[in-house]
This record gives C-alpha cells, sequence and structure tokens, in this order.
C-alpha cells in the first residue's frame, strides 16, 4: 500500500466535496410556506422570504419562531448533504477529517 499515493487520493477526494458542498444550495420553509429560507453549503444565509401574511406587529413572536425554524431545518439540509456526499464519495467507510 502506497501511503503518499493514498493521501493524495484524499486531498483529492476532500477537494471534490469542498467544492460540491461550495455550490451547494438548500431551500426550507416553515408555517407552511410563510416563510423560506434559502442557504449555501457553508451555511451562510442567502435568502430569506417571509409572506406578507406571516406578518402581525401584534404577535412578533410567531414570526421569529417561524424564522428561526426554516433557519435551522436549511441547516439540517446541508448537514444531510455533507453526509451524503461523504458516504458517496467513501463509499461508506469512516474517514477522519471528511466526516
Amino acid at each position: 500500500m502506497n501511503i503518499g499515493k493514498m493521501m493524495k487520493d484524499l486531498q483529492k477526494m476532500q477537494g471534490k466535496m469542498q467544492a460540491e458542498m461550495d455550490a451547494l444550495e438548500v431551500e426550507a420553509s416553515s408555517g407552511g410556506g410563510m416563510v423560506n429560507a434559502r442557504m449555501n453549503g457553508k451555511k451562510e444565509l442567502l435568502a430569506l422570504k417571509i409572506a406578507a401574511d406571516a406578518i402581525d406587529p401584534d404577535d412578533t413572536e410567531l414570526l421569529e419562531d417561524l424564522v428561526i425554524a426554516a433557519v435551522n431545518e436549511a441547516g439540517r439540509k446541508v448537514d444531510g448533504e455533507m453526509q451524503r456526499l461523504t458516504q458517496d464519495m467513501t463509499g461508506g467507510m469512516n474517514i477522519p477529517g471528511l466526516t
């Protein structure tokens, strides 16, 4: 077994996975679509859309909860995609630094 070649292959695999995560965008919603969040693979919030009927000046807590729920769900989707990509690239092997 050539350790040098294996390390280069792992670096290449990690670079490919990083490129795919950088290109990744996910969307999640809450409140039946009243709040939509779009996030990239770096877990940066790219867009947040709020339906007009979600805005009630007398109930700002509900809107806050809907925003939090949509953003958190988008983060979970990014995590799921990262796990899927890692499994696809490693064939299910647990390789430190890639998982």
